[in-house]
Parts: C-alpha cells; sequence; structure tokens
C-alpha cells in the first residue's frame, strides 16, 4: 500500500522507487523515435495546408491555422516521477507539459491530464499530483481541464496543453540564422542530479534548487521573445542541450557552435558528472548526436556530460540576433528571467554542432 506519509504530501513508499528512470531522461532516444514514425509512415505523409507545425520538420508541438490571425497549438508530455513529494512531482510534470506552448511561442488556455496510476496508490497521494499540476496550469495562464487515467503499476502522470498564437509571430526551430547569438534561459544538470540522487550521491541543497528550476515556467521568457520579434526557439528537455541543439540546426539549416565554459551548470551537476554519475538518456543523446557533433580536445569531460544531459522541464534556447541581442537580455532582466550566451550560429553546407 502506498499511504501518506509523516512529512506532508510525501508517500511512506518513495515514488521513485517505483520506476526504473523518471523525468524527460525517461523518453525514447530521438533516433529511435524517428525511425519509429517513418516506419508508420507518418513522416512523408501529406499534411494539411493549414497545418503549420507538425512532424515534417518536427518541432515543439504542432501547430494549426484557424485564421490569419489565430493558430492553436497542441502538445503531450508525461513521465514516471522524479522526485517524491506528489504535488512537486505533478508540478514538473506540468511545467514540462507547458513548456512546448512557450516554446511555440504561444500561451496556455486549457490541458487535460495524462495519468497512470497503481491502484493501490493512496487517493490523497493522486490528488497532490493532479492539485500540484493544476496549480502550476494557472500559473501559466489556464485551467485544467480533464484528463483521463488508468491502472499501471508504475506510475505516469502529464498533460496535453492547448494554447493559441498568432500564425506570424511563432517560435520555430527553424528560426535560427547565421549571425544570431544563442541564449540558454535555465540551467543544466537535472538529469545529473536526479540520477545522482537516486544514487544518495546528490545533495539535498542542490536537489531542492534543481527542483525550483523545474517547477519554472518558460511564460515569462517566450514573452519576451515575442514582443522582440525572435523566430528561432526550443526548449531544452530529453534530447539534452545538443539535442535540442541538433534538432534546431538541421531545421534552420546551419551550425550551431556552443561554449562549453558558458554552459550554466546547477549547483553540484559537474560534481556529480565528473564522479561518473550519467543518466540512461544521456546514452541515447550521445548516439544520437554524435554523427553531427564536432567536440575541441580540450572541453572538459564533464562539461561533455552536461551538454548531453537530459533535461525536465528546461529552459528556452533561442537564436538572437545581434541588434537586438542587448534589448533583449534587458527585457529578460526585467521579467526575472537569466540568461546565458552559450554559443552563435554559423552558416555550413551540413547542419551540425561544435562543441568547443
Amino acid at each position: 500500500m502506498i499511504a501518506a506519509g509523516t512529512e506532508p504530501g510525501v508517500p511512506a513508499m518513495r515514488l521513485t522507487d517505483l520506476t526504473e528512470c523518471g523525468g524527460c531522461a525517461a523518453k525514447l532516444g530521438a533516433d529511435v523515435l524517428a525511425d519509429v514514425l517513418a516506419g508508420l509512415g507518418a513522416i512523408a505523409g501529406p499534411a494539411p495546408a493549414d497545418l503549420i507545425a507538425g512532424l515534417d520538420p518536427p518541432d515543439d508541438a504542432a501547430v494549426y491555422r484557424l485564421t490569419d490571425e489565430l493558430a492553436v497549438i497542441g502538445t503531450v508530455d508525461f513521465f514516471p516521477p522524479l522526485v517524491d513529494d506528489p504535488a512537486t512531482y505533478g508540478a514538473i510534470a506540468a511545467a514540462n507539459a507547458c513548456s512546448d506552448v512557450f516554446a511555440m511561442g504561444g500561451r496556455v488556455l486549457f490541458a487535460l491530464s495524462v495519468a497512470a496510476f497503481p491502484e493501490a496508490m493512496e487517493p490523497a497521494t493522486m490528488a497532490a499530483i493532479v492539485g500540484g499540476a493544476a496549480a502550476v496550469v494557472r500559473e501559466a495562464g489556464g485551467t485544467l481541464a480533464g484528463g483521463h487515467t488508468i491502472r499501471d503499476s508504475e506510475p505516469k502522470f502529464g498533460l496535453a496543453v492547448v494554447g493559441v498564437a498568432h500564425p506570424d509571430r511563432l517560435l520555430r526551430k527553424g528560426g535560427a540564422r547565421p549571425g544570431d547569438v544563442l541564449l540558454l534561459t535555465k540551467p543544466l544538470g537535472t538529469g545529473l542530479l536526479v540520477s545522482g540522487a537516486r544514487q544518495g550521491r546528490s545533495s539535498a541543497d542542490d536537489l531542492a534548487a534543481a527542483i525550483t528550476w523545474m517547477q519554472t515556467l518558460n511564460r515569462a521568457a517566450a514573452e519576451v521573445f515575442v514582443a522582440h520579434g525572435i523566430r528561432g526557439a526550443t526548449d531544452v528537455t530529453g534530447f539534452g542541450l545538443l539535442g535540442h541543439g541538433l534538432e534546431m540546426a538541421r531545421a534552420s539549416g546551419a551550425r550551431l557552435v556552443f561554449d562549453a565554459a558558458a554552459l550554466p551548470a546547477l549547483p553540484g551537476a559537474l560534481a556529480l558528472a565528473a564522479g561518473g554519475v550519467e543518466t540512461g538518456g544521456a546514452g541515447d543523446n550521445r548516439r544520437f548526436v554524435a554523427p553531427a557533433l564536432e567536440v575541441a580536445p580540450r572541453v572538459p569531460a564533464e562539461l561533455i556530460a552536461l551538454a548531453h544531459d537530459p533535461q525536465t522541464s528546461g529552459g528556452l534556447l533561442a537564436a538572437i540576433p545581434p541588434d537586438c541581442l542587448a534589448d533583449v537580455e534587458g527585457a529578460l532582466a526585467t521579467a526575472g528571467v537569466p540568461s546565458w550566451r552559450v554559443g552563435r550560429v554559423e552558416a555550413a553546407e551540413e547542419p551540425g554542432l561544435t562543441l568547443q
């Protein structure tokens, strides 16, 4: 029986004990996923003229034009627990799911929960998960309007989110241009810290800092980018900085060059990487980007690990034209959003990545 523990909201049985892998580190590898979709014929199939974003090329969410001034955005994201507090788990899952709408430059309208819970789980624990998600959806500007729940021995939770945007003001993976500066709005290392916590190697303070970032919405960052006419962006989640960077490079027909020394790391993440901690998802990410990645010899192994680390509810990676960089950085700071210059976009005959 999974019962509520003595600490409010924390089950007597740890949620993470019910899973082998949690958060976005549980995502299917990007290369395997592409093969699956191609095998189904989904990528090659014809798309309606008003389908602005779908599977060809892949983007952060599907977008369908309703009128010349209105497009609807749809996305779904769910995963097993990566923390033990039920409300926190629900909040992180909701922030992560809403992020895809913000990564497209949209605003959230409503969400539907996607849940799989063990029958033995206490209703209070289930309610806390859903309640944590509902609070974050409200913060995102929307409403949790319903959902669907099934039985499963391994708990899983997430949201299908519906949003809207102006069709001409979308943020797209294919919007990066040579000369743009790459900005990142959250530090990296959530996968390392969550994996380290499972091994008893992450400090409580370091894990708490990661949890705070994972619950932080990308809403304000997206609003700044849209207001300044930015067109190239994606969110950094399970495929890691390099995996999502490669998707952006391919969609833009460019090379993304990352400065390893400039990558922001969560407290404790680099020490864990140097100590050999790595998630299974990071291995998938290394395999995915390897054919397109050049790594300078001097880059430390722990920074390479950080760049491949699968993120849960990570920040936005945006390509900013130099002539508006200062204005964008100032607006982000005013909105309370930190940002780091982590690289640049270069012209390339073959899309790819450089970590130097």
